[in-house]
């Protein structure tokens, strides 16, 4: 298990409705390979050995995600029912209960999308490697490889310079204190940290990660996240 040395907390905005994913239920709770898709999420955290205050956000009358943790043995995590409209919203709340459980400015959160549920203990490792000594923090991310298009009235515009470009991931770690007070300066509108932090002029440092750590959002994601959970799965039975 990957050791942290210092105290870092989890946040993970989990009020979502998920309404482009088409699935019955919130898509944090649509079954994956047996289990809620949120609990792959959290199972990756709780690989990470000395992680602090580790927290999923949920929404008002959200009583799931509790009986979920205590089905699977995640029982010693924290979920408040504080979320919001938005994800900044969520995130903001988050960090403020956080707080009030005696999380200080000065601690680091990583925050993560519950619906990022491939992500691997080794990546979170990454990036708290990467993150601890750094000025501002950063976020996990992949380069961009395909083609870029802007659009007008469904048509293509321009091609644009894919050089230097990124697609933000998660998850994101900045200190607790600044992300907030990033977050409020910045408004609802963001949606990510990273963009608050550039908000308040920061630039956040670009850790790579894996193009296996995708946000599930559309009905196709579900079809390529059990699949790449499936032979995970096979992988560890075959090594066993």
């Amino acid at each position: 298990m990957a050791t942290v040395p210092e105290k870092i907390h989890v946040l993970i905005p989990c009020a979502g409705s998920g309404s482009r994913a088409g699935t019955a239920l919130p898509k944090q709770y649509t079954l994956l390979e047996g289990q809620p898709l949120v609990i792959h999420t959290v199972k990756a955290f709780a690989q990470v050995a000395g992680l602090s205050q580790c927290l999923l956000v949920v929404a008002p009358g959200d009583v799931t995600l509790s009986d979920f943790l205590t089905q699977y043995g995640l029982g010693h995590w924290s979920v408040a029912s504080v979320g919001g409209a938005t994800r900044a919203q969520s995130v903001l709340a988050g960090l403020r209960h956080l707080h009030s459980q005696g999380a200080s400015d000065a601690d680091w959160v990583m925050v993560h999308d519950a619906a990022r549920c491939l992500i691997e203990p080794a990546h979170i490792a990454n990036l708290i490697s990467a993150c601890r000594a750094d000025a501002v923090g950063g976020l996990l991310a992949q380069p961009l490889a395909d083609t870029l298009k802007s659009e007008r009235g469904g048509r293509v515009q321009a091609t644009l310079d894919r050089s230097g470009k990124w697609l933000a991931q998660t998850p994101q770690m900045f200190r607790l204190g600044v992300l907030a007070e990033a977050l409020v300066q910045a408004g609802d509108a963001v949606t990510d940290e990273a963009s608050a932090m550039e908000h308040i002029g920061l630039a956040p440092l670009l850790v790579r990660g894996s193009a296996h750590n995708f946000k599930v959002t559309y009905p196709e994601d579900f079809q390529l996240a059990r699949a790449l959970l499936a032979a995970r799965q096979a992988n560890k039975e075959a090594s066993a």
